[in-house]
């Protein structure tokens, strides 16, 4: 069958857009390795504004880091179990608790972190720790892991796998996670890609939680761009890349892997 002008048109119309979305990222990333922005690659390649980078920000890069490997934790512990109530115990308690729950990402990041600075901002350490921004980055990507578990758990038939399992002597916990959360694993693991790339991402309710002392990726980026040569503000995005992309890569693979069906044993089906 003869590919027609339309399949080419909608093929030129995406590499047009790929190319209009992937050429600022190059050029960008191509700025923070020149010696000179202005001049372009005539003036030469150099790492120094990476090393730059790094001795002025080092801290905030792996303190963001951080942040994200704990706001996963903390959203894989509470929202798991989350998920399982909303779609094992449906109702209008839950259903109005799934609206709250969302919440924080109808409403604007900045309005979010202003509760939480006139809610809990007088307990001084507290609100100086990166415990505070972490509260933030929970609330906000709490939704996403929820959702994505609960769409996988709605999904099966969770009450004959649990009826299954206590037939043969299993318990709740035994239930829970040797039945539930093995076969929920491919909506863990799309929310915990999307917890981690939202907390190491994210800008508005961070810069108003963080402190000099808790400044994180991309609010020391936002202050390489407003305060510092260009290329160091390249720089930084240039290293914010190296650090999210394989991340992405490797999680995305890991969840590519939770969704293959497992291999038939052609040899045990000869035998038989």
């Amino acid at each position: 069958m003869g590919r027609d002008w339309k399949f080419y048109a909608q093929l030129g119309l995406t590499i047009v857009l790929c190319l209009f979305i992937m050429i600022p990222v190059v050029m960008s990333a191509l700025a923070g390795v020149t010696v000179n922005v202005f001049k372009g690659l005539s003036s030469g390649l150099t790492l120094r504004w990476i090393f730059e980078v790094w001795d002025l920000y080092a801290a905030s890069i792996v303190r963001s880091l951080g942040i994200s490997i704990a706001c996963l934790l903390v959203t894989l512990v509470a929202g798991v179990p989350l998920a399982y109530v909303l779609v094992r115990r449906p109702g209008r308690l839950t259903r109005l608790f799934e609206e709250l729950l969302t919440l924080p990402v109808a409403i604007p990041g900045l309005a979010l972190a202003l509760a939480l600075l006139i809610t809990y901002g007088g307990f001084g350490q507290y609100r100086m720790s990166w415990l505070f921004i972490l509260t933030g980055h929970v609330l906000f990507t709490l939704p996403f892991m929820v959702r994505s578990v609960a769409a996988v758990m709605a999904a099966m038939d969770m009450k004959t796998l649990e009826e299954g399992a206590a037939s043969l002597g299993a318990g709740f916990w035994r239930r829970f996670f040797g039945v539930i959360v093995p076969n929920a694993k491919p909506g863990i693991l799309a929310g915990a890609l999307m917890v981690v790339t939202l907390s190491i991402g994210e800008f508005n309710l961070t810069w108003m939680l963080h402190t000099p002392l808790t400044k994180t990726l991309p609010v020391g980026l936002a202050d390489a761009y407003a305060s510092m040569r260009l290329e160091i503000g390249s720089a930084y995005t240039l290293i914010f890349f190296v650090l999210i992309v394989p991340l992405l890569i490797a999680m995305q693979a890991f969840a590519d892997t939770a969704k293959r069906p497992p291999k038939r044993d052609d040899t045990a089906e000869d035998t038989i």
